[in-house]
Formats: C-alpha cells, structure tokens, sequence
C-alpha cells in the first residue's frame, strides 16, 4: 500500500480552489448586477490569478516523500516561475486583446488573491 504524503496538502489547495472560485463567482454576479458593462473586467481579473495558481498548485504536489526532497523544491521553485509567467502572459492578454478596464480587473484580482489567504488560514486553523 503506497501512502501519498502529499494527501493534506492537495485537499488543502482544493479546498482554496473552490473557495477561489466561489468568491470570484459571487464578485462576477455582483458586477453584473451593478456595474454590467465591467464584468468581462472582472471575469478576466478572476481568471488571471485562478488559472495560474491551479497551474502551481499541479506542479507543486506531484511529487512527496522524504526521499525526493530535491524533487519536491525544484517542482516548487519551477511552479513559481511558471506561475510568474502565466499571470504576465494572462495580464498582458487582458489588457491587449480584450481591452480590459484596470480597477475592475486589477481588483477582482486582489480579491480572489486575499480570499484565497483567507481560506488557508481558515482551513488551517481547523486541522
């Protein structure tokens, strides 16, 4: 029977993932409930930190145990790097090819990056 090691710490970035995705949807409804025509804005400015930090999150536990140790910080170091990459990549896009409003998107960004800190602390403050 093989343990995985990594088991707390995947249920763990689950967990942030569906509270991030709770949060952005529920900034998404209030946009376009107030202010509808900012809402591909903020749709962006969600996407732009979930997609990249599920992305890390997949890099960073692939690999547990004590014997790949080496495995593990160098999985972490290229998941932030990659991370950066994406979320250059993801702004540039917004801004570019979509035209996006800065605030609304830079904001729903800054929101979903605090809930995310949020639901980690809470969540570990449970177990």
């Amino acid at each position: 029977m093989k343990a995985d090691l990594a088991l707390p710490g995947k249920q763990l970035a689950i967990k942030g993932l569906i509270v991030q995705g709770l949060i952005g949807l529920c900034l998404l409804i209030l946009t376009v409930v107030v202010y509808p025509s900012l809402w591909v804005s903020t749709a962006l400015g969600v996407i732009v930190f979930i997609v990249p930090h599920t992305i890390f999150a997949y890099w960073v536990f692939r690999y547990a145990g004590g014997t790949k140790n080496n495995i593990v910080a160098q999985s972490f170091n290229q998941g932030m790097k990659l991370k950066l990459i994406i979320t250059v990549l993801l702004f540039v896009i917004a801004f570019f090819h979509f035209n996006a409003h800065p605030l609304p998107l830079l904001g729903a960004y800054v929101i979903t990056m605090v809930s995310q800190w949020a639901a980690m602390f809470c969540f570990s403050q449970k177990s």
